[in-house]
């Protein structure tokens, strides 16, 4: 992971959201050829709505203020897609819509495994041939290249610096969980749960907090705590005072675990037959909001709205300062490359060789360090891309192994930009503030008028 750069982590984000579109159009499918043609356009406005109502209620924290109270609001932002579920749950039980044949989850009467050749869960591995586990080895190991990468994406995503994570080495353990729990459903014979994007990062969301710390010493207007990794903004009062103001995530496992026991919960029969209750509809709503969440703070979506924007209508000063020899046309390719890469990814994921797709991601790695600087410039490469989990720039390094100084003071841009990733972290509603990569002013040899960055998410 030392070597990702953003190129192949917003690509892996971007095929997720893809994905949980087109999971949502298949829900709609499936419903279709199952149902009438009234309960069909029902499920159409089900799906819809179950989406855009979950995204209009996760604006309420900062866009609904002053009505209600700053605590309502939180909760509503924060369970918003919940609220929502609960919501088209009960919509189709009104009126004539109950007269409807909705589609709804299939669910199990009993707790047994879903195949009926089989009573019990544990599988017998040591009753199967050698060939056989031979076989089993190529697979498991693309299943266990698809679940690295996720989850290391995951953690880059929360340990942003706009996070103020304290003990970020806490997420290497969790591959050690992850590991546990896949090698435990395997004996059971049982799909191993693992979903991080866009769920860790919304976790990291609703976990995020300012505090306040009182300082008589007067030092600047903003800047980053660069051991703690929080984002740190500092304001001198009329009495000489320095309120230092620190933004931070809530670092524990009690929701996780509480997440994780729910879901084990629902697995026994009077739980499921809640689960039952669901319409498909719901199912796809929850998809494509899912989607939306990551791709909204995607750093791709950013870039593609201002590939879409006429360059007249383009703000003068931000052309005026992307740095020398780098252009538009160039960042605007490397968009489209990324777009390009991505179909095709999806492609495959369309056919019988889905299952390698992980591997196609993983190849992303070395192409992006040994190819990609002969197409850019690496003044253009600095501008758009950088190392995922750690700072600082694949060109930079190359320029230092090579003594070439010109590429060392290219590597110093001063940018009036704002931070990419600090909007799409704070998540604005103008996606076209964030043009750049995920660590733009972060990387050594960078220097940004502006407070705080982060490396983005993009995940999703």
């Amino acid at each position: 992971m030392r070597y990702v750069t953003h190129f192949s982590a917003d690509i892996f984000s971007l095929l997720n959201s893809v994905i949980y579109f087109q999971k949502a159009v298949l829900e709609l499918q499936r419903n279709q050829r199952a149902v009438s043609m009234a309960s069909f356009l029902y499920s159409i406005i089900g799906a819809a709505g179950t989406c855009l109502l979950a995204v209009f209620l996760s604006t309420a924290d900062k866009h609904w203020a002053p009505l209600f109270g700053r605590i309502p609001r939180m909760l509503l932002t924060e369970y918003a897609a919940a609220l929502s579920i609960i919501f088209f749950i009960g919509v189709p039980h009104i009126g004539d819509l109950a007269a409807l044949d909705q589609q709804r989850l299939s669910v199990q009467t009993e707790l047994r495994p879903t195949s009926l050749d089989r009573t019990v869960f544990l599988v017998r591995f040591w009753e199967l041939p050698a060939r056989w586990a031979l076989a089993a080895m190529l697979p498991g190991a693309i299943i266990t290249v698809l679940f690295f990468f996720d989850h290391e994406i995951s953690s880059i995503i929360c340990t942003l610096k706009r996070y103020g994570v304290q003990k970020p080495g806490g997420f290497a353990w969790d591959i050690v969980l992850l590991g546990t729990t896949t090698a435990i459903c395997g004996i059971l014979g049982i799909p191993p749960a693992n979903g991080l994007l866009p769920q860790a990062p919304l976790h990291s969301e609703s976990l995020i907090h300012t505090v306040f710390e009182q300082d008589d010493a007067a030092v600047g207007t903003s800047s980053i705590n660069e051991n703690a990794g929080q984002n740190r903004s500092e304001i001198t009062s009329s009495t000489g005072s320095t309120e230092r103001v620190f933004t931070r995530v809530y670092e524990q496992r009690y929701s996780a675990f509480l997440q994780a026991a729910l879901i084990l919960a629902f697995t026994s029969p009077p739980l499921q037959r809640l689960l039952g209750l669901t319409p498909t509809s719901v199912l796809a709503g929850l998809f494509l909001f899912m989607g939306y969440q990551s791709l909204s703070v995607n750093p791709i979506l950013a870039r593609v709205a201002s590939l879409l924007t006429p360059p007249s209508e383009t703000d003068t000063l931000t052309q005026y300062n992307l740095p020398n020899n780098v252009h538009w046309a160039a960042i605007h390719f490397y968009t489209v490359t990324q777009i390009v890469v991505t179909a095709a990814v999806f492609g495959v994921t369309l056919t019988v060789a889905a299952p390698i797709f992980p591997v196609l991601i993983i190849v992303l790695v070395p192409l992006r360090l040994m190819l990609m600087n002969r197409i850019w410039s690496k003044e253009t490469l600095r501008w758009v891309d950088g190392w995922a989990c750690r700072e600082g720039k694949p060109e930079d390094e190359s320029s230092l192994e090579q003594g070439d100084d010109g590429g060392e003071s290219g590597s110093r841009i001063t940018a009036t930009l704002p931070s990419p990733d600090e909007k799409c972290g704070s998540r604005k509603d103008n996606i076209g503030e964030a043009l750049f990569s995920s660590d733009q002013a972060v990387s050594s040899g960078i220097s940004s008028n502006l407070p705080g960055t982060c490396a983005e998410d993009k995940l999703k």
